[in-house]
């Protein structure tokens, strides 16, 4: 249990100082009823708090799942782009009992797709820890059209795995077996899904096989798929049927 003065605060009402003023004003209850010390104990799954009458949605961490649309970056400052954090409205840019929002798992500036915003650091770590090797599932793009038979040459390397070239500073590495899908869309060639999270690790995949990624959206993690219904540059709370997809 928290104080009521510190819940109150992280849930966007201010400095301790003003959720005192909001207590001497007689704007707060608890339980229906009204409640003075900022030192007061909430059990935020049990009890109900009001604020000017309106019911507080109380929680310990945020989960929000948005579609990242292109030209924004994965970032909480940026000097020359706004960042995903700009797209949020202002009633979650404050610190919440769980900490801060941050990105659970990052985007290219050009990527769109689902991304993962939360206060939960265990789960980030546990979702993108290499010994997980949770599935990421991204549609893919590509300068090149292929043929039958390339298409059979690409699904035989993604399949067994392969050797990828050094890009600037970062190493050359082995990219595990992963799994690709045709699909007949006009912009999109493939669905790839891949278990690994190496730096731009999509766009040097196909670019080991000579052709240039023009177009990546992630479309899911682990066994959370994106909403479709979500537009670009938009999102939403997760459910809790959702949550849990990300934990198994």
């Amino acid at each position: 249990m928290d104080r009521i003065d510190k819940i109150l605060s992280h849930h966007g009402f201010g400095s301790r100082k003003d959720v005192k003023k909001l207590l001497r004003d007689e704007l707060v209850t608890v339980n229906g009823k009204f409640v003075y010390d900022s030192g007061f104990p909430l059990d935020i799954e049990k009890d109900v708090v009001c604020v000017d009458g309106e019911e507080i949605k109380l929680q310990h961490d945020v989960y929000i799942m948005m579609n990242k649309c292109a030209d924004v970056v994965c970032a909480n400052k940026d000097g020359e782009h706004r960042t995903v954090f700009d797209l949020l409205d202002d009633s979650l840019r404050h610190k919440f009992l769980g900490g801060d929002l941050h990105c659970m798992g990052r985007l290219d500036i050009d990527t769109e797709g689902l991304l993962i915003l939360t206060t939960d650091g265990k789960l980030t770590h546990r979702l993108l820890s290499p010994k997980t090797h949770a599935p990421k599932t991204y549609a893919v793009g590509l300068r090149d059209s292929l043929t039958e038979e390339e298409k059979q040459k690409y699904a035989e390397k993604f399949t067994k795995g392969f050797w990828i070239d050094r890009e600037g500073n970062e190493e050359g590495f082995d990219a595990q077996p992963s799994e690709i899908q045709f699909t007949k869309d006009e912009k999109i060639d493939c669905l790839l899904t891949i278990y690994e999270g190496k730096f731009h690790q999509v766009k040097r995949m196909f670019a080991q096989l000579g052709n240039e990624v023009v177009y990546l959206k992630r479309v899911k993690m682990g066994q959370l798929e994106l909403d479709p219904k979500i537009p670009l540059g938009g999102y939403r709370e997760l459910s809790q049927e959702e949550i849990a997809l990300l934990s198994e």
